[in-house]
């Protein structure tokens, strides 16, 4: 009996496998994309970006441009102001001065 399953089947197959490996590798690097370029940057939203750029591939393709361009916007310091993130609110405790006095034995 002859079989209908021959080499350019397993072949078109293994064909198919490796571009749905490829597909999946480039959407993953590009759900990626914007977080990491954020965190490189040094973005004080990251995080933020990085769901952007995630819910962006679960929307196919809807919000990712959006969370690319926030990935290069850095935000002004009066921009940081008007949302309430003051300069001293960026800096380690340990580096604003005290204005409790201490109190000696």
């Amino acid at each position: 009996m002859d079989s209908t399953f021959g080499v350019l089947d397993v072949i078109a197959f293994a064909v198919f496998a490796v571009l749905i490996a490829v597909t999946i590798v480039i959407i993953v690097f590009l759900g990626q994309l914007p977080g990491r370029l954020a965190r490189q940057r040094g973005h004080a939203q990251a995080a933020a970006i990085n769901v952007a750029g995630w819910l962006g591939v679960a929307t196919l393709g809807l919000l990712w441009p959006l969370a690319l361009v926030w990935a290069f916007v850095t935000p002004t310091p009066t921009q940081c102001n008007r949302e309430g993130h003051s300069s001293e609110e960026r800096r380690s405790p340990m580096s604003v001065p005290s204005t409790i006095k201490q109190v000696r034995p």
